[in-house]
């Protein structure tokens, strides 16, 4: 991908941005406001690319000529200082060769992330808010926003169920394939006998439906309830009934938003969830590997875990589908979920082209 002498293609790239640049400027794209806004936004994601593409060609050659220099004159320091350019260098261009994949026609949207707690009680609930916490950590330590879309509490500790709103390029192109059941083994801190427990929690991912695609829902179909908002969010929250749940009745999809301060913004932001999740459901119908994450997603419960993270007795993250461990456990909890999400893009990427994935 890089090389100190520049060899980088770039024209394919810069015609791309010619072409957006043009759309940008054309003043009848933004009749339709939708639709101008996602090409501002490819655009963006173009233009950041291709600025990510330059800044790493300019740190290598400053870091092999700062190398040079330092090992002539022996100035152990200065080449230490090259060889962590480099490191760091090795690092964006691994991860921008990863981006190079999120090929999928939703992977450049924004994406709703929904945890839910499995069977089990306090237990699970606290569970279900540590991969909250880790998920949230993890999308602002790579600089995008989270906004709590909807939140219920658990009895004593955690959360039953959020969904939240995770903002920025390739958000739903990353997290996509955290979508499953998540499996908890550790010491329990709400056990007096300090017995180790197993808890589940589930994730999924679903795609922000822009303008530029079109999901037809008919209203006929869908159960409107609102109920009394609970949790963060102000003293608004328990005085009216502004929180609002939609049912999808063919698909038993469910969606619910108590981010507004009024019913009226709850629904609206409500209906683009529920948009997001029938949209979602019909690009699993497209890949070959759909059925099961459907299946991951019917029981949140033994053997339809994705990934295991057990404290006790040992400390190891274990991803199910591509082998990927680690035994920094408190890292992974902490948001360092790149390794993971990495190598399950990678073979799903090599599943849709029908490729063949190495253990």
């Amino acid at each position: 991908m890089l090389c100190s002498g520049g060899d980088f293609d770039w024209e394919p790239a810069l015609r791309k941005l010619d072409e957006l640049n043009a759309r940008v400027e054309d003043p009848t794209l933004w009749d339709n406001p939708d639709e101008a806004q996602a090409v501002s936004r490819e655009r963006a994601r173009l233009e950041g690319q291709i600025n990510g593409v330059k800044q790493m060609q300019t740190g290598l050659e400053e870091a092999v000529m700062l190398s040079e220099m330092a090992d002539e004159e022996g100035d152990e320091a200065a080449l230490e200082d090259a060889r962590a350019q480099l490191r760091s260098i090795k690092e964006r261009a691994a991860r921008a060769e990863l981006e190079a994949l999120l090929s999928g026609e939703a992977d450049g949207n924004d994406a709703y992330l929904e945890v839910n707690a499995g069977a089990g009680g306090t237990e699970s609930c606290d569970w279900a808010g540590m991969l909250l916490r880790m998920y949230t950590r993890w999308a602002k330590a790579h600089g995008y926003e989270v906004e709590i879309e909807a939140e219920e509490d658990g009895d004593q500790a955690g959360i039953k169920s959020a969904t939240i709103l995770v903002t920025g390029p390739n958000a739903y192109g990353w997290l996509k394939s955290e979508s499953g059941v998540h499996r908890l083994v550790r010491i329990s801190p709400y056990d007096a006998a300090a017995k180790r427990h197993t808890s589940f929690a589930s994730v999924g991912v679903s795609p922000v439906v822009d303008g530029t695609i079109e999901i037809d829902i008919n209203p006929a179909d869908v159960r409107t309830d609102t109920y009394r908002a609970s949790g963060s969010g102000g003293q608004h929250v328990n005085k009216t009934d502004s929180a609002v749940r939609l049912t999808h009745i063919p698909t038993n999809t469910v969606v619910a938003c108590q981010a507004g301060r009024s019913q009226h913004q709850n629904r609206e932001q409500a209906w683009k969830m529920l948009r997001a999740r029938l949209y979602e459901l019909e690009l699993q119908r497209r890949e070959a590997a759909a059925q099961a994450l459907a299946d991951a997603k019917t029981d949140i419960g033994w053997g339809h875990q994705i990934r295991s993270y057990v404290l006790q007795p040992y400390q190891m993250v274990k991803d199910l589908r591509t082998e990927v461990e680690t035994s920094d456990t408190q890292g992974v909890l902490d948001g360092d979920l790149d390794a993971f999400m990495g190598a399950a893009l990678a073979q799903r990427v090599g599943a849709t082209r029908g490729e063949t994935v190495e253990e």
